[in-house]
C-alpha cells in the first residue's frame, strides 16, 4: 500500500480513480495526483436536486459548484475520462433519513436512474499550490486526513437545506498564513481564501484537538490555526434535511478529476 501511495502522489486523476475502483486505494486523497483538481461529491434523487442547486448557489464558499450530472448518469463530461461516479472514489458515505449509516467502497449496487451527482470544489486542490510555494502542510506530511470542525457560522437556507458551515483547519506560521491568503484568493472555485484566522472559539469551535471529521493535527507554538470553508458542509445540511436517501464522499476521500489546478486559477 505504501508503494501504491507513493506512485499515486505523482500520478494523474485517472490512475487514482482506477486505483480506487480496483480496491487498491481506500485512504484519504490528500497529496495524491498533485496538480489535478480534487472534488467533493453529493448524489441526490432528482426530486431534491433543484433545491440543493439553489443551496450551492446561495453558499458558494463552502459549496463551490464545478459540475452537475444528468439524472442516472455515472459520468460527467469534462470531469474525467472513463469516469464511474459510483466506483471511482476511495470511500463513500451513505445517508438514510439524514443519518450516515455506512461508508462503502463503492455504491454501484445502490445506483438508481433518478440520481443526480454534484461535483463541488475541494481544498485539496489549493493545497497543491500552497505546497508548490513552499508552505508546509502538516496533515500531508504526517499522512493524515485534514482536521474539520462544525462552526456556528450560519448558511443561507434553500428548500430543506440549511445549517452551519463546516471548516477545515491547517496550522501555519503567521507569515505563511498571509501568503496562503494571497494564493488561495486565486482559487474561488475551491473555497478561496481562508474565512478565519486563530481564535477558534470565535466561530464556535471548542477543542481543536477533537475535530468533528478527519484527524487531529498538532499546532506548534509559533503557529496559528487557519480555517477554510469546507466541502463537508453539505453533509451537515443533508443531516438536517433528513432526506430518505443521499450519497456523498467520505470526508477526505475525494473524487480526483482530470482537470488541472491551473484551470481553476484566476490569473
Amino acid at each position: 500500500m505504501v508503494d501504491t501511495e507513493h506512485r499515486l502522489r505523482r500520478s494523474d486523476g485517472h490512475r487514482v480513480r482506477l486505483a480506487a475502483r480496483h480496491g487498491e486505494l481506500a485512504r484519504p486523497t490528500a497529496g495524491l495526483a498533485q496538480g489535478f483538481v480534487q472534488a467533493n461529491l453529493v448524489i441526490l434523487p432528482e426530486r431534491d436536486a433543484m433545491a440543493f442547486l439553489r443551496f450551492c448557489q446561495a453558499n458558494p464558499r463552502p459549496c463551490p459548484l464545478l459540475a452537475v450530472s444528468e439524472p442516472g448518469e455515472r459520468h460527467i463530461d469534462g470531469v474525467g475520462i472513463d469516469l464511474d461516479i459510483a466506483r471511482d472514489l476511495p470511500r463513500y458515505r451513505l445517508f438514510r433519513d439524514g443519518e450516515a449509516v455506512s461508508e462503502p467502497l463503492d455504491v454501484a449496487d445502490l445506483w438508481r436512474d433518478d440520481l443526480v451527482s454534484f461535483v463541488l470544489g475541494c481544498s485539496f486542490t489549493f493545497e497543491h499550490a500552497l505546497i508548490a510555494d513552499g508552505i508546509p502542510l502538516r496533515h500531508v506530511t504526517l499522512g493524515r486526513n485534514v482536521a474539520m470542525y462544525h462552526t456556528d457560522i450560519p448558511l443561507q437556507a434553500a428548500g430543506p437545506f440549511e445549517g452551519d458551515m463546516v471548516v477545515s483547519m491547517r496550522p501555519l506560521r503567521p507569515a505563511d498564513a498571509i501568503r496562503a491568503i494571497q494564493i488561495c484568493t486565486r482559487y474561488p472555485q475551491v473555497h478561496g481564501a481562508p474565512i478565519h484566522l486563530a481564535f477558534p472559539e470565535a466561530i464556535g469551535i471548542r477543542d481543536l484537538a477533537a475535530p468533528d471529521y478527519g484527524d487531529p493535527v498538532p499546532i506548534e507554538s509559533d503557529e496559528i490555526p487557519v480555517f477554510w470553508a469546507c466541502g463537508v458542509t453539505p453533509q451537515r445540511a443533508l443531516e438536517r434535511a433528513r432526506l430518505p436517501f443521499a450519497i456523498t464522499h467520505s470526508p477526505g476521500h475525494m473524487l480526483v478529476t482530470d482537470m488541472h489546478d491551473t484551470q481553476l486559477a484566476l490569473l
